[in-house]
């Protein structure tokens, strides 16, 4: 296990069969719940994740910790960092 990912996340979100863009809308608002450096673990099914997390991440500048396709679903980690 990566450092990044040794300590539990502060919130985990379940997306799934949401679409775009209430996933990133969700992680947006719960973002902001958390401390600095926490990370928020996330669930989802709608394959946009895989473009519009990493691009939300990028312009807000929260780090993508990891992002990956598990048994259909696609889990990613975002670390706030502002």
């Amino acid at each position: 296990m990566t450092e990044a990912l040794a300590g539990a996340p502060a919130k985990v979100l379940d997306l799934k069969g949401l679409l775009c863009p209430i996933p990133v809308v969700k992680l947006a608002r719960a973002i902001k719940e958390i401390e600095v450096g926490q990370t928020i673990e996330a669930f989802a099914t709608d394959p946009g994740v895989t473009a519009d997390i990493p691009a939300w991440a990028r312009s807000t500048g929260h780090e993508l910790v990891v992002l990956e396709k598990q048994n259909g679903q696609f889990r990613f980690v975002v670390r706030r960092k502002v």
